[in-house]
């Protein structure tokens, strides 16, 4: 039966989440909007972040400047990632299953595996973090990538309501310990008259940290619905948007311009080895407090980020070969997600800096297509009306196996940004005419969008596509 992914009964056994890709029904829904503040708060709250402010002042931009294009590339990222907040209670899906509308049950695992790929890179990278911070003060070297990943996978394994409880009540204690240090870090740099390392503009420059901060911020695309899915159906969206904006650009602008404040001043900072001397400043011994106190980010969106894996690892197979969302393969998926991030991490060469450089603008190409076909479809095309079952369904039910607006729309979305990317490996003609400066991820918006837009015309405007209905008929999500 087509949608025997839909109304599974026993959702929750106990304290152990039981759902997986299937749907949630309007019966186990709860939560609040303001959740979603603290949550992703917590998960922008990473060293990552603070890397990546650092990017501006290593190409010369000054510290105004550089804090201007982390606020705007980070304002500019969240929107497009807050969108699609809306999509989970809307829908009762995760967030990569509402692909297959766009793409196909069978074209839609294309982003699938872009986005596992995604997942495992970034808890891999935040294991590295995670081990080195604890590496400053005790022994056990790479053992601590293991010793985490392990306390992540737990808390993916109990899930949904655990990652939310975890994130809201880490982001209490990283606010508290990063006022502190922020204010540490700006009485120490420049109000102190130390010499900034770098001073001028560059309009290439510029556009690299707002492009960095922006294809950062479009990245955390993948998973949103993934955690506002339980929400109530008829939560207003423009509450639900706003707290995940608010949260989700406080919580990465805030360290992200801390980032770009440190580098304006130490040439070649460590991330780590800085918090520890600010900290330290402050009165001995709280650097190690300040350096610590960046593990239960890493660590909890380490959990989030193998929850999503194993989301968008089991719609794979489903797409191929027919998945019942047991408690079993829940587990499964996140046990094996964690184990292969693990087993990476403890591979991972010592300098993983241009690595993890690299990894982020390929991540920024290979997710803007994506975002922008998946948010045309929903608020311009179907205006969140969509078959549910036919989504579940792995033969893909009146989206099919392969959709070729959505494929055609998002490749040549891709295609189009190839001339204006700048990458280690290669860099675009478009980019050298520009003088270096990459807008890639804008090309990829406006034309994967706009594509999509063009070729949906006919789904517009025909009642009998789902979406397509005219105003007044009853949305078809509605399960309830």
């Amino acid at each position: 039966m087509a949608g025997n992914n839909i109304a599974r009964a026993g959702a929750t056994g106990g304290v152990v989440e039981r759902r997986s890709i299937d749907y949630i029904p309007l019966t186990e829904r709860h939560g609040k909007a303001w959740h979603q503040g603290p949550f992703w708060l917590t998960g922008g709250f990473m060293l990552p972040s603070l890397l990546i402010g650092f990017l501006g002042p290593s190409l010369g931009l000054g510290l105004v400047w550089s804090l201007v294009a982390v606020v705007c590339g980070m304002g500019f990222g969240t929107l497009f990632m807050a969108l699609h907040a809306n999509q989970g209670p809307r829908l009762g899906l995760p967030q990569m299953i509402q692909s297959r509308a766009q793409f196909g049950s069978r074209g839609a695992i294309f982003p699938l595996l872009m986005a596992v790929f995604i997942y495992v890179g970034y808890n891999v990278f935040q294991m590295v973090l995670a081990g080195d911070a604890v590496a400053m003060f005790l022994s056990g070297g790479r053992v601590w990538y293991l010793v985490f990943s392990v306390v992540a996978v737990v808390i993916a394994v109990v899930g949904h309501d655990l990652l939310h409880t975890v994130q809201r009540y880490f982001s209490y204690l990283i606010i508290v310990i990063f006022a502190i240090l922020t204010v540490a870090a700006v009485v120490r740099f420049p109000l102190s008259g130390a010499t900034p390392v770098s001073s001028g503009f560059t309009f290439s420059a510029f556009l690299a940290q707002f492009a960095a901060a922006g294809g950062y911020q479009i990245s955390y695309s993948i998973y949103v619905s993934d955690y506002t899915r339980y929400l109530p159906q008829d939560l207003p969206e423009g509450k639900l948007i706003g707290w995940t904006f608010l949260g989700g650009f406080t919580g990465a602008a805030w360290l992200a311009c801390l980032g770009s404040l440190i580098a304006s001043y130490v040439p070649g900072p460590n991330a780590l080895t800085e918090l520890y001397h600010i900290g330290d400043a402050i009165f001995p011994g709280f650097g190690v407090v300040a350096v610590l106190a960046t593990l239960p980010a890493l660590i909890g969106t380490s959990g989030v980020n193998a929850y999503g894996a194993m989301l968008s690892g089991i719609t794979i197979v489903d797409g191929i070969r027919r998945v019942n969302p047991t408690l079993r393969v829940r587990i499964t998926g996140v046990v094996f997600v964690g184990v292969v991030g693990a087993l990476i991490s403890v591979t991972m060469p010592a300098d993983y800096m241009s690595s993890f450089e690299e990894f982020i603008m390929i991540m920024v190409n290979l997710l803007v297509p994506w975002t922008a076909v998946n948010l045309v479809d929903f608020y311009l095309v179907r205006h969140g009306r969509y078959a549910i079952a036919d989504i579940s369904d792995p033969d893909g039910g009146v989206y099919g196996r392969w959709a070729w607006r959505g494929l055609t729309a998002y490749f040549g979305g891709f295609l189009a940004m190839i001339p204006f990317l700048s990458l280690g490996f290669y860099t675009g003609p478009m980019t050298t005419a520009l003088g270096g400066a990459d807008i890639a991820f804008i090309v990829g918006l406006l034309v994967s969008g706009g594509l999509y837009l063009l070729l949906s015309g006919k789904i517009r405007n025909n009642p009998r596509i789902p979406g397509g209905q005219p105003s007044g008929v009853p949305a078809l999500h509605t399960l309830g």
